[in-house]
C-alpha cells in the first residue's frame, strides 16, 4: 500500500440502464437494440508490427479491403434492418442512446419480464460527448451537462436531439444476459457501489482499490473498499475511474451527478509490494 495514494483526475459514476420493450416492434416500441453484426471484423494490429502492439481496428472486409464500420446514423437509417439482429424493441431513442453508452442495462417487457442486455462490442468509430457538443454550442450552461440535464435537453427537443446525437458516430451492439448482471470486464457481475472501472494499461483488474473520494455533489467523505472489475471506453489514464452505482432512478441520479476529485490506493500483498514501488 502506497501511504500517499494517486490524486484522481476524474471520478465518474455509471449504472445500468433500465428501458421498456418489446420482443416485437410496433409505433410504441420502434427503436431496436441490435446484436453484433456478423460482418462486423476486429483487427489486432500488433500481430502485424510490435509497435502498434494493443491497437484494435474494427471495421468490414468490402471488396477485399478493411474499411470503418457503418456509423450511427447510417444504422438507424436501416442498414442492419432485415437481417435478424434486433434483440429487442425499446420506446424512448434517449434511454436507448444512454444505453449505448453505459454499456448494459434491464428492460421491463410489457409482460413484466426483465430482459437484461451487455456489451458485445462496438462499430469502433471515435466516441463523441453528447454533453459536450451541447455545451460547445451553448445549449447547457457551464456546470450543467450532467446525465440529468442532458437527457432532459433531448427530451425537451427531439428534433435537434436526432442530430445531436448522431454527432457521436460511435454504436453499441449487445447480448442477452442470462442470470445476474451486469457484467464486467472481469466477465463476473458488477456489485453496486463496490465495483470500479479502471485502465487496464495502468490497473490491474481484479485488484482491491482503497477509494478516497467525496459524494456526488457535495463534500461528504465516500471512503470505502471497491474492487477493479471493468473497462470503459472513456476511462482512460492512470489516475481514472468510474463507480458503478447500480440501476434505477438512485444510482442514476448519483451516477450522473458525478465528477469528483480524490484519491485511490492500489492493495498488493507485501511479497508484490517489496519487488515492485507502486502508487496508485
Amino acid at each position: 500500500l502506497d501511504p500517499h495514494g494517486a490524486v484522481v483526475d476524474v471520478l465518474t459514476g455509471y449504472y445500468e440502464a433500465e428501458l421498456r420493450g418489446s420482443l416485437t416492434p410496433d409505433r410504441h416500441y420502434a427503436w431496436p437494440l441490435y446484436a453484433k453484426p456478423p460482418d462486423l471484423v476486429t483487427a489486432d494490429l500488433g500481430g502485424f508490427r510490435a509497435d502498434l502492439e494493443g491497437i484494435r481496428l474494427f471495421g468490414r472486409v468490402e471488396d477485399g479491403r478493411l474499411v470503418p464500420y457503418r456509423d450511427r446514423a447510417q444504422i438507424e437509417d436501416g442498414a442492419l434492418a432485415g437481417k435478424g439482429l434486433e434483440l429487442v424493441w425499446v420506446d424512448d431513442p434517449v434511454d436507448a442512446y444512454f444505453l449505448h453508452v453505459q454499456g448494459s442495462g434491464r428492460v421491463i417487457l410489457k409482460d413484466g419480464r426483465v430482459m437484461r442486455v451487455g456489451f458485445a462490442a462496438t462499430n469502433g468509430l471515435p466516441f463523441t460527448a453528447v454533453g459536450q457538443v451541447l455545451l460547445d454550442e451553448g445549449k447547457l450552461a457551464p456546470g450543467k451537462a450532467t446525465v440529468q440535464h442532458i437527457r432532459d435537453w433531448l427530451h425537451a427537443n427531439p428534433d435537434e436531439a436526432r442530430e445531436v446525437m448522431r454527432r457521436n458516430r460511435r454504436f453499441t451492439f449487445f447480448r442477452v444476459i442470462e442470470g445476474e448482471g451486469p457484467i464486467g470486464g472481469l466477465g463476473v457481475p458488477l456489485t453496486p457501489g463496490r465495483s470500479l472501472a479502471v485502465d487496464p494499461t495502468f490497473m490491474p483488474l481484479g485488484a482491491p482499490v482503497w477509494l478516497d473520494t467525496t459524494w456526488p455533489g457535495s463534500d461528504a467523505p465516500l471512503r470505502r473498499l471497491m474492487v477493479a472489475q471493468d473497462i470503459g471506453g472513456a476511462i482512460k489514464g492512470p489516475v481514472r475511474g468510474d463507480f458503478f452505482w447500480g440501476y434505477g432512478e438512485e444510482a442514476l441520479r448519483h451516477a450522473g451527478g458525478m465528477k469528483q476529485t480524490g484519491r485511490y490506493f492500489l492493495l498488493l500483498p507485501k511479497s508484490v509490494a517489496q519487488r515492485y514501488s507502486v502508487t496508485g
